[in-house]
């Protein structure tokens, strides 16, 4: 297997490449320079009075996204929603309130150059709502997430991520994770569903 820098920038004919196959696979595709810049995009694409919600994403916190929507209240976002809520007593009512948004924002942990994007979980609630629950698909990855081929993909998952989120967790909340469900999107059926935000500059892990 190829050696890879997980944590390098992709050049600028690596990230034209790849979005050349990503639009082939039915993905909009946007690149920016930056995470302002992403946050722009992004935030172009909501509707006001639009249903958003996110996974735990550090891109999408380094971005500014969270921080907006949690203070924007153009927008219904879920996980404000959630965060008030009683995981004891309450908690059918998040997983309902989180299945289907008008909007899902979020990232991938990784990328292949020809295409696929890999997203791993632990409790698996963002799954459902990035392969079909949502209405509309907006990812944000960073240059850096961009590997040759699935097996890099999953050797980043495992040797770059994982380490990461669980420190993270282990110094948040004194538990670690776990990598328990993996999705892998090929393309999308019709074109018109996910738009995906390319950044040059690394942003995320």
């Amino acid at each position: 297997m190829i050696a890879v820098d997980f944590a390098a920038p992709a050049t600028e004919a690596e990230l034209e490449k790849l979005a050349g196959n990503l639009r082939e696979r039915n993905f909009e595709v946007v690149i920016v320079q930056d995470g302002e810049e992403a946050r722009t995009e992004v935030l172009k694409r909501i509707p006001d009075g639009a249903s958003v919600h996110s996974g735990k994403s550090k891109t999408i916190e380094d971005a500014g996204l969270f921080e907006e929507l949690m203070e924007n209240e153009r927008y219904d976002f879920i996980r404000k929603r959630t965060m008030k809520m009683d995981r004891a007593t309450q908690r059918e009512e998040m997983r309902k309130a989180g299945a289907a948004p008008d909007v899902m924002l979020g990232s991938v942990h990784a990328v292949t150059e020809a295409g696929q994007l890999v997203i791993t979980s632990a409790s698996g609630s963002q799954i459902g709502p990035i392969a079909s629950g949502a209405g509309h698909l907006i990812l944000v990855i960073g240059s850096q997430k961009i590997v040759p081929d699935l097996d890099s993909a999953f050797t980043r998952i495992n040797e770059h991520v994982f380490p990461y989120e669980d420190a993270r967790l282990r110094e948040q909340i004194g538990v670690g994770t776990k990598i328990t469900r993996t999705l892998i999107l090929e393309r999308d059926f019709m074109p018109g569903r996910t738009t995906i935000i390319l950044v040059r500059e690394p942003i995320g892990v």
